[in-house]
């Protein structure tokens, strides 16, 4: 399996069809995906997800990637950037999903600083953005931890949101 990065806690790398059983338990807790714009995942949903993934992988080398503990080998969630469009624009959108036990140990943001470290370092992106639902408080701590500080309020899947944008020259001087 592809990996894209590594940090202290974890191992990031493209996820796979084999992973949709693990991240379908992941995706389809209603209190993980309380704030996403499309809800809980069942497990055909995931698979669809993962299909997904593969192809931003093929098609423009990035997307959302799987999050390994490395203490216990299991898939704990996703972080990744993928195009996404916003209105209309299309915008490179980071996102991250950790599964409920692995909540406040930091691990979401280790995770996003080494897919930005990926995204501006090897793809060489001139802004990401993350779209975060503003009541969801541990996703700002984390994009606020990884250096998004700007935002405007904008309409998202028909959700109010908080869309913030980091560009390269900001992450170099983090």
């Amino acid at each position: 399996m592809e990996q894209i990065g590594e940090t202290a806690r974890l191992l990031v790398r493209r996820l796979s069809l084999a992973d949709v059983p693990a991240l379908s338990a992941i995706l389809g807790d209603p209190d993980v995906m309380k704030y996403s714009v499309r809800g809980a995942y069942d497990e055909p949903a995931t698979r669809r997800f993962v299909e997904w993934c593969l192809a931003n992988y093929e098609a423009h080398g990035i997307g959302p990637w799987g999050l390994v503990d490395k203490s216990s080998s299991s898939l704990i969630g996703f972080c990744g950037v993928a195009p996404e469009r916003v209105g209309d624009t299309d915008e490179i959108n980071l996102g991250y999903r950790l599964a409920r036990r692995y909540w406040g140990r930091g691990l979401a943001t280790e995770a996003a600083r080494t897919v930005l470290a990926y995204a501006f370092g090897n793809k060489a992106f001139e802004s990401v953005v993350a779209i975060i639902v503003p009541e969801h408080i541990g996703s700002l701590r984390v994009a606020e931890k990884v250096g998004f500080s700007r935002f405007r309020k904008i309409e998202f899947h028909g959700q109010q949101v908080r869309l913030y944008r980091l560009t390269h020259h900001e992450w170099c001087h983090v």
